[in-house]
């Protein structure tokens, strides 16, 4: 039988491994989940993406949205790519991007009602659908 001063420093020793180990656990998480969150802000977010330059624009049928597209010029090493961006006319002109496709240099806008527009053959219901080529 082991003397109770004993038994108390093992319990002891691993009540202060678990707690470190809960520590260590923690910080990893956080650190991971700053890179992730640092790699979707650099290389996804649709709000970060180059202007470009105007190229055409289409109204919805209500005149709640207007759909304006933008080519974008790469240079060199890099293709041409389309940025759409919707126009919220009833909300102070607020906008946000919902679709981006890489090696397109033209726009072909078309609404198929007040919600749907189709662009370069892909149908987007707005405002909540996107299309981003880098998802795909």
């Amino acid at each position: 039988m082991e003397p109770k001063e004993e038994v108390n420093v093992k319990d002891e020793k691993r009540k202060f491994y678990k707690k470190l180990l809960k520590i260590f656990v923690i910080i990893g998480l956080l650190f991971v989940g700053l890179v992730g969150y640092g790699v979707y802000l650099a290389f996804f977010d649709m709000n970060r993406l180059p202007t470009g330059e105007y190229l055409t624009e289409e109204t919805s049928p209500d005149g709640k949205y207007t759909l304006k597209a933008y080519v974008t010029n790469g240079g060199a090493t890099t293709s041409y790519a389309i940025r759409g961006e919707l126009l919220f006319n009833e909300r102070n002109n607020k906008t946000k991007n919902i679709y981006w496709n890489y090696r397109e240099d033209t726009a072909n806008i078309t609404w198929t009602d007040n919600d749907t527009v189709v662009i370069n053959g892909y149908s987007l219901d707005v405002p909540n659908d996107k299309f981003d080529f880098r998802n795909q």
